[in-house]
């Protein structure tokens, strides 16, 4: 099984009207390549811990206001709905089914 990637930073921008969550490593950095491309209303913070996507999205949904308002609060709720489906997809639910497994032999 692959590992998750994981994150330091977490937040989001707004390019062209649409706000989109971000994720990072290293918080200048990504500030300013944001800035570099055109984002406005960049909005990120450092986590207490290194996360996953899943995790970083609850966490921000902790915070307050700044990412539960307006579109940030749209875009992190959408993004960890979205998240939290391909997280389920991922999930056997088996249930009264029996199997029977036959021996078969191979010929050598």
């Amino acid at each position: 099984m692959a590992t998750e990637k994981m994150f330091t930073v977490v937040g989001t921008s707004s390019q062209n009207g649409s706000v989109k969550v971000r994720f990072a490593n290293d918080l200048v950095s990504r500030i300013k390549n944001l800035n570099k491309h055109g984002h406005t209303d960049i909005n990120l913070v450092e986590l207490p811990k290194p996360m996953t996507k899943m995790e970083s999205l609850q966490y921000l949904q902790t915070q307050g206001e700044t990412f539960l308002n307006g579109d940030a609060g749209y875009a992190v709720a959408s993004k960890l709905a979205e998240k939290t489906k391909v997280a389920k997809k991922g999930e056997v639910k088996v249930a009264g089914v029996k199997v029977a497994a036959k021996a078969t032999k191979v010929a050598a």
